[in-house]
Formats: structure tokens, C-alpha cells, sequence
């Protein structure tokens, strides 16, 4: 059972290739992610896109270091668990969604198992104050991708 889990969706103004390229350019997360300020690709695939990355995640209560691997599922979405680090466990998966008109639901989902210091930190967020945490680490992430996918369609002249 995870300590904190959810998850957030958005409706973006992006074709969903866009969206894709968009997350599983996983070195630039940080940009526009949120509570992501570093990645760092140690492995890549035969695509050359990261399957191991070094993450330095704010994680509200304390900055974690959790190194990820990475399945992509052009361009539906991509899943990613820990494979080592300050966290216990952590999974999460960005679901990508076509809809009519060229646009896109980018559904992002966390689960976060908890290191045994952070655990004791979470006491002190419990009630409304942990629901804000998970908020933050669920809502950031979409709205990031919903204003860089639409700042890219801009950029590239595209029309929906």
C-alpha cells in the first residue's frame, strides 16, 4: 500500500504525438513538471529516449534523490517505478488519450512508499494538509504538459 497516492487529468490543446514527445522527454521534465528539479539519464533505450534516470524530486516535505526506470508506450503513455533511492517505493504513469479535433487527456497517476525519516515528516501532514501534498505532486505535472504541448502547437504553427 502506498503512503501517498493520486491522481489528476487534463484536457490539452495538443495532438497526442505532441503530448507524447512532450513527457518522454524526460531530461527536460524538470522545466515544466514541478515537483521534478533534476533528471539525469544513466541508461537509454534503442530509441534513445531515458529508461534510467537519476531524479532529484521536491517532494513538499523534503528533496528526494530516486533513480526511475522507464516503459514507454508510444503514443499512449509511459509507467516508471524506483529502482533505488530515498523512497521506498515510488510508481507512477502518464495515461494519453486522443480526442476529437487533435487534442489530447494526459491522466498522470503516483504512488509514493515512503522512506522510514520521510514517514515520520509525514505525521506532521495529515488531514487537509496531506491532501494539498497530494494535490502538488498530481495537479503540477498535468498542468505543466497542458501549457508546454500548447506552447510548442503555438510555436510550430500548428492548427487543431
Amino acid at each position: 500500500m502506498a503512503d501517498l497516492e493520486g491522481s489528476s487529468s487534463i484536457d490539452v490543446d495538443a495532438p497526442i504525438e505532441l503530448c507524447f514527445e512532450v513527457i518522454a522527454d524526460v531530461e527536460q521534465a524538470p522545466k515544466w513538471q514541478g515537483a521534478m528539479q533534476r533528471a539525469r539519464a544513466v541508461e537509454y533505450d534503442a530509441q534513445a529516449r531515458p529508461v534510467l534516470v537519476e531524479t532529484q524530486i521536491h517532494a513538499i516535505v523534503a528533496n528526494v534523490t530516486v533513480w526511475l526506470r522507464f516503459d514507454y508506450s508510444e503514443p499512449t503513455g509511459m509507467r516508471w517505478t524506483r529502482e533505488r533511492g530515498d523512497l521506498k517505493s515510488l510508481s507512477g504513469a502518464w495515461q494519453l488519450e486522443g480526442l476529437e479535433g487533435g487534442r489530447t487527456r494526459a491522466t498522470y497517476s503516483l504512488e509514493i512508499g515512503l522512506n522510514r525519516t520521510l514517514s515520520v515528516l509525514r505525521k506532521g501532514v495529515r488531514g487537509p494538509a496531506e491532501a494539498k501534498v497530494r494535490e502538488l505532486l498530481t495537479r503540477r505535472p498535468v498542468e505543466g504538459l497542458k501549457r508546454e504541448a500548447e506552447r510548442r502547437v503555438a510555436r510550430r504553427g500548428l492548427s487543431l
